[in-house]
């Protein structure tokens, strides 16, 4: 026997607020047959205590709740709604309007463009092909080339050492990027007439190269003196070009 209400569970008022319900028991439990609405609610009641919270609040008995706090139940429910729904953002469509290509790396001109050198053991085709993108190195003359063999006396001139500078170009062409197939793996380089200095012979060196430029320099010297003895030097303008420096930066 107590006089301690028992607590059942909850159930749902037609607001929809849970409460909790008390059965009062005065007196000790006595076996009678239990009334049709009595017998649903013990029926239903297991199914409500499953939503009801594992410990129930602290308290010795739970009535129901006067209306006046459901109705605060009722705000404060709706004004966390709102709160809810405000911090909801409407999903928006990427703004591909600023969009921009990454510029390439000015370090390496070469890689303007995406251009890939092809391998030297690739086929001369492919290289071809692959160098084709490129623009061959400028030449400032339109006469026609003069071969001929090492050895040979040829007078000292401007339009000599022009024609003989212009069979170099072909005869030594791996050295240099006026073929297709050479530029397919990155050599740009070119040669050009700048003057004669008395006997000497000054030239511009131009584009990468594979081989040091004092190198295709010392080449092409001796191929003009080769043809034409008179000449005692074959220089650059600007000893500048003759670094690695100037190599690099090279398109």
């Amino acid at each position: 026997r107590t006089s301690q209400p028992v607590v059942l569970g909850y159930v749902f008022d037609r607001s929809g607020v849970r409460t909790y319900a008390a059965l009062r028991s005065d007196r000790a439990p006595t076996m009678t047959r239990p009334s049709a609405a009595a017998a649903i609610f013990l029926l239903l009641l297991p199914q409500a205590a499953a939503f009801a919270p594992a410990v129930p609040p602290s308290g010795a008995a739970f009535v129901r709740r006067p209306a006046a706090d459901r109705g605060m139940c009722d705000r404060a429910a709706a004004a966390a709604a709102a709160v809810a729904a405000a911090s909801v953002r409407p999903l928006r469509m990427s703004d591909w309007s600023d969009f921009a290509y990454d510029d390439p790396d000015e370090d390496d001109p070469l890689a303007s463009d995406d251009f890939i050198p092809a391998d030297e053991n690739d086929t001369q085709e492919y290289k071809a092909v692959v160098g084709s993108s490129l623009e061959s190195p400028e030449i400032d003359w339109d006469g026609e080339p003069l071969f001929v063999p090492q050895g040979s006396v040829l007078p000292l001139t401007e339009d000599n050492v022009q024609a003989v500078l212009a069979a170099c170009r072909q005869e030594i062409g791996t050295m240099f990027g006026y073929s297709a197939e050479n530029r397919g793996v990155g050599i740009t380089g070119g040669v050009d007439f700048v003057e004669l200095d008395g006997p000497t012979v000054v030239l511009h060196i131009k584009g990468r190269f594979w081989h040091q430029r004092t190198t295709v320099l010392d080449r092409v010297g001796a191929y003009i003196i080769g043809r034409i003895p008179e000449v005692i030097d074959v220089t650059v303008a600007d000893e500048w070009e003759l670094t690695d420096e100037a190599n690099d930066m090279a398109l």
